[in-house]
């Protein structure tokens, strides 16, 4: 249904709503809140610790001042109780002075800052105490957001759509209800949304979770039933090519790079399809086994195609087997580049080379799937992590019956009893070693502080001809969290280093505006880049030498540990600064271990533990992640909990036909018609 039939949207906010990917009713009831409110009870001024969020409850005083300035105004108040005073700031809200009764008890909620012993409080939420004792203990669901559309817009929407329609049919029996503790999927729809208590949206989390691994392991378990039936006619012989590259490279291989190469080379050469995944934290040389078996593709007169999530790490791949056909004069390979924004004459060069098998190695993004583009004998496809569902897309690429081999690279460093179960249609080389080439980035835990001194060490760095990375949790300004984000920080940094060019990245910009930010970035005509977690994954940059993540508190460790990965990839020293934002014992201890570790496996392991399942009022949402909710390093207890349902649903009926498990099938068989699109079920 659409959202305009919902009371309140009209076509302007049905157009915010389309910006956020909420195009109907369906897809609202499943944009799920990124976080939530927690109302707890109301602390003394002196219990009010700065940097944390809190309730005070006190006695406004007597003066309420308004200021007024050429572009904005302030109210300022004083709210007082028997442990101390606090400051109230009000921008651009003039309209405060006349809420604001001196004497009287009120409560106020927000972020508190200090400034030598005085606190303060910017833009606190104002109740009486009775309207406050109504939500105190509640959650209150916080949405991401777009420019125009406020989170109580977007929280009456969903409450419209729930108090109007049923939320459609229950697709597990009630036996599997019972045996896993799982709540109707009606009921958790309701909770996610608006829960009572943390004990209900945990409830309602654990069952939306479920559900999501649950399709995706049977998804994958009947795609590999499918792979499993067929013999590849891409088998391929051994390349002698391979032993001489090995001998001829700059470095050795790491032990497990080798045993991972041995894995895949004995893969292709067998009866049926690869499909392996190279899991390996950052930095530990992935990249070259994917061109070996580029190489060893072309040796035995095939295709090989490596799938990018980028435009310029594409260019950035492509450049990388040119020079390395060029310094070992590999005269068999025929590298080719295959993107969205080449010129209509490079794009038809580009096809008829692929078309007539001259181009042995073709390097791209999403366009190497397009109808357009046609194979003469497309035998292997190499793919990251971000189309891990586009493995299976090779339907768009060739006859279904005679698939290629697949090889996934994935840096995401999950323990091997998670990744048994979430790549379950993969088997899994692990390549843990890192190459001895590479030099420790060295790390260092800060709080604010120690800001001053951060902005003078990347000052000394970019001065000395490196580049550095800022990173921020939020895209823009938001009064439901108190966090950097890029676009004030960028601004603040072209302040800082007016002499210096600060580039701005994030999630909102266009994939071609992206693109050609990296690209300058790259080329170094930009020095410091301000982005938020989309460069997770992104290219290398071996002249970025530092890296200052803001908030790292607001971030899970391995993410963290995968943003220190994009400096260090050059021949300089490299430095990572994590700055807490806040600085509790708890949060300290656990981002201290970053600075203790540089194992991606080790640090997900103790992330995981020390997060757990129950880590609830951070929950991320993002175009770019697999699922709608639910975390493979954070909800390992769920994951394990789906692949012994699926085992034993797969021993019942393995066809999935049954009136027991024909509405699962159903939503089974149709992911897998629509694999052309990601598995967000």
């Amino acid at each position: 249904m659409k959202l305009t039939d919902i009371k309140g949207i009209g076509p302007k906010t049905e157009a915010l709503f389309q910006k956020l990917g909420v195009s109907t009713q369906e897809s609202l009831i499943r944009y799920y809140p990124i976080g939530y409110d927690s109302y707890e009870a109301p602390v003394t001024v002196s219990e009010a610790a700065p940097g944390g969020r809190f309730a005070v409850c006190g006695t406004v005083g007597k003066s309420i001042a308004l200021r007024r300035g050429k572009k904005f105004t302030v109210v300022t108040a004083n709210v007082s109780d028997h442990s101390g005073m606090m400051q109230l700031i009000w921008f651009n809200a003039p309209f405060m002075r006349s809420v604001l009764k001196p004497g009287s008890r009120m409560v106020f909620r927000g972020a508190v800052t200090a400034k030598g012993e005085k606190k303060y409080m910017e833009h606190p939420e104002v109740m009486t105490e009775d309207a406050y004792l109504e939500k105190m203990n509640t959650l209150v669901p916080k949405y991401g957001l777009t420019k125009g559309l406020s989170n109580a817009a977007v929280s009456k929407a969903v409450k419209e759509i729930l108090n109007a329609k049923a939320l459609g049919k229950e697709i597990l029996p009630d036996g599997l209800l019972d045996s896993c503790g799982l709540m109707c999927e009606t009921e958790a729809l309701r909770c996610i949304h608006f829960p009572k208590n943390k004990e209900e949206l945990t409830s309602a989390r654990n069952r939306l979770i479920f559900d999501e691994f649950l399709l995706f392991i049977l998804a994958m378990k009947k795609l590999k039933e499918r792979g499993s039936e067929t013999v590849t006619p891409y088998r391929m012989q051994t390349s002698w090519t391979i032993e001489e590259v090995l001998s001829r490279l700059p470095y050795r291989l790491t032990g497990d790079q080798l045993a991972a190469w041995k894995d895949v080379e004995r893969d292709l050469c067998g009866e049926k399809p690869m499909s392996r995944l190279i899991q390996g934290d950052v930095g530990s040389g992935k990249t070259i086994l994917a061109f070996l078996a580029l190489i060893m593709t072309a040796d035995n007169h095939m295709q090989g195609a490596l799938m990018a999530p980028t435009e310029v790490l594409a260019r950035q791949h492509y450049q990388k087997l040119l020079d390395l056909k060029e310094s070992l004069g590999l005269t068999q390979i025929h590298p080719v580049l295959l993107t969205g924004s080449l010129r209509a004459k490079e794009r038809r060069e580009a096809l008829s080379a692929i078309e007539n098998g001259y181009a042995n190695a073709v390097i791209g993004t999403h366009a190497l799937i397009q109808k357009t583009v046609n194979y003469k004998k497309l035998g292997l496809i190499i793919t990251d992590e971000q189309h891990r569902f586009g493995v299976h897309q090779r339907d768009a690429l060739v006859d279904s019956t005679c698939p290629p081999h697949t090889m996934v690279m994935s840096a995401t460093p999950i323990p091997r009893t998670l990744g048994i179960i979430y790549y379950g249609d993969l088997d899994i080389s692990v390549i843990r070693q890192m190459p001895a080439r590479r030099l420790p980035i060295k790390s260092a835990l800060v709080d604010e502080s120690y800001r001053k001194t951060a902005e003078t060490f990347i000052r000394k760095q970019v001065e000395e001809g490196r580049q550095a990375y800022v990173i921020c949790p939020l895209i823009e300004p938001s009064e439901e969290m108190e966090a950097k984000s890029a676009i004030e920080e960028a601004e603040l940094f072209r302040k800082l280093f007016p002499d210096h060019t600060v580039g701005l990245l994030h999630g909102r910009m266009t994939p071609s505006e992206k693109d050609d930010v990296m690209e300058r970035f790259l080329q170094g005509d930009i020095q410091i880049l301000v982005s938020t977690t989309v460069v997770e994954v992104g290219v290398d940059v071996p002249n970025a030498t530092v890296i200052l993540i803001e908030n790292a508190e607001r971030f899970g460790l391995a993410a963290l540990h995968q943003l220190r990965g994009r400096v260090g990839r050059g021949v300089h020293q490299s430095y990572c600064i994590f700055m807490a934002g806040q600085k509790s014992e708890a949060i300290m201890d656990r981002l201290e271990i970053l600075s203790k570790s540089s194992s991606g496996f080790e640090i997900a392991e103790k992330d995981l533990s020390m997060r757990g399942p129950g880590d609830l009022l951070g929950i991320r949402q993002s175009g770019d992640m697999l699922f709608r909710i639910a975390d493979i390093t954070r909800d390992g207890e769920v994951l394990k909990l789906a692949g012994r349902a699926a085992e034993g649903i797969m021993r019942e009926d393995p066809s999935l036909t049954s009136e027991r498990y024909r509405l699962l099938g159903d939503e089974i068989r149709t992911a897998i018609e629509n694999r052309d699109q990601n598995l967000t079920l």
